[in-house]
């Protein structure tokens, strides 16, 4: 075992001893679903129904078991090696410090592309519930409103921004369960036939961008310290949450096919919403905008918590400028890697679209799965395990070779300009490791 790997999981050990186990398997299901349901959901069915029609649900299955592969390669590799910092810390271990480094800027790619996606939502949906807000201007002014105001939250510490987080996320189920149980009630059957079988080029492009829907577990699986009897807590926990994360979009995919038919591809503002108004009536409408705004706020919230320390990270370790690592002498707070990120993603909200955010984001993703999921692998053969514990996952030893077979194929669906875009960013990155390396 290289000797960094050892020294780490004695660090590691250390820590996991003072750390209370107090997460059991619905506490860490739930967690998990928090963290998965954003904003997305509120957006792609009108995507989805426009590229596979009535055969959406399928995207959905084929998301949910890559998702599913993916994330016992992250149970398997994060049960291994513990630290703070999740995937920049285990992908480290096992490959060395130029693709631990890759994977942190991955890590950081997905949360600003994914924040940004979700602000273009949040101001739409704002817009629809405050006509004054409405068109470019009011967006504007809807995203400058959001992320100062959680900036000026978490400038005053981790503490508050985590209280009104999770306050914000507690909303965001009622207005999807109205959707999919109350409007099951007015489906026509004959919006949901299957005329045509759809490509599997145009499955794997849509299963893509769905990805967006289903990232984010992962992070709830960071602080496996904490959780009790982790072997058997991690794997029931994660399953239970997949199979009811996937059940609930594939329920809202269906209820607003059967409600909207044809028109669901139209509706890109809110497709939610507008089934929920045809099904039952404007104050059902009004809840769910209301509702999936609460959501994306409170998301926002979590990745202006979250993000930041991802620039404070690789600012502490020497990769960016110091001054990002410079913390709050009251409230020790990431002071100026908080008001850089939120800078960046509201230019980013302002200049892009959700479709082309999505994906950047969601590449980000799967390359950095892809790093997890051969991690897990090394690991594994490395034999890395704290004080000799491990997760002992389902086809452990040959999912992390399933799980790169499916980000392959669902990396298929990627354009030419795509590709060039990621490729540009990681070249960026990789000279920016060259530049700094000789100095850390």
């Amino acid at each position: 075992m290289p000797a960094e790997a050892t020294a780490s999981l004695e660090v590691s050990g250390r820590q996991r001893e003072s750390l209370v186990r107090a997460i059991g398997t619905l506490g860490l299901a739930a967690g998990i679903i928090n963290i998965t349901i954003g904003g997305g959901i509120f957006r792609l069915p009108a995507i989805v129904a426009g590229a596979l029609g009535p055969a959406a649900p399928a995207a959905y299955l084929v998301c949910a078991v890559a998702m599913g592969l993916i994330v016992l390669c992250i149970a398997d590799a994060g049960s291994r090696v513990s630290l703070t910092g999740g995937p920049y810390v285990y992908v480290g271990t096992a490959f060395g410090s130029y693709v631990g480094f890759l994977s942190g800027v991955l890590l950081w790619m997905m949360g600003t592309f994914a924040t940004a996606a979700v602000g273009t939502v949040f101001a739409t949906n704002i817009g629809l519930l405050i006509p004054p807000l409405s068109g470019r201007g009011g967006s504007i002014i809807a995203l400058f409103a959001a992320f100062a105001f959680w900036s000026l939250v978490n400038l005053r510490g981790v503490v508050l921004g985590a209280r009104l987080n999770t306050i914000a996320t507690a909303a965001k189920l009622l207005p999807l369960l109205l959707v999919a149980v109350g409007g099951a009630f007015f489906i026509d059957v004959d919006n949901l036939r299957i005329v045509e079988a759809p490509a599997a080029a145009d499955v794997a492009r849509t299963s893509l961008l769905l990805v967006f829907a289903f990232a984010g577990i992962e992070l709830a699986l960071v602080p496996s310290g904490e959780v009790r009897d982790i072997a058997q807590t991690v794997p029931r926990a994660t399953a239970v949450a997949m199979i009811g994360v996937t059940v609930l979009y594939i329920a809202l995919q269906v209820v607003a096919q059967g409600i909207l038919g044809g028109g669901l591809a139209q509706a890109t503002a809110a497709p939610l919403a507008d089934a929920a108004g045809a099904s039952l009536g404007g104050w059902a409408r009004a809840l769910l905008l209301a509702g999936a705004s609460i959501s994306m706020f409170g998301y926002i919230g979590g990745v202006t918590l979250s993000v930041p320390r991802m620039l404070f990270a690789l600012a502490r370790d020497g990769f960016l400028p110091r001054a990002l690592a410079a913390v709050h002498p009251v409230h020790r707070s990431p002071t100026a890697a908080i008001l850089v990120q939120s800078s960046l993603a509201v230019a980013l909200a302002i200049s892009g679209t959700f479709e082309k955010l999505a994906i950047l984001a969601n590449v980000s993703a799967l390359a950095l799965y892809f790093g997890c999921a051969l991690a897990a692998w090394r690991l594994r053969q490395l034999g890395v395990a704290e004080q000799g514990l491990a997760i002992r996952v389902p086809l452990g030893a040959v999912a992390p070779w399933l799980a790169c077979v499916v980000i392959v194929w669902l990396l298929t669906g990627l354009t030419s300009g795509e590709w060039l875009a990621f490729g540009a960013c990681v070249a960026a990155a990789s000279l920016l490791y060259a530049v700094v390396r000789p100095r850390r």
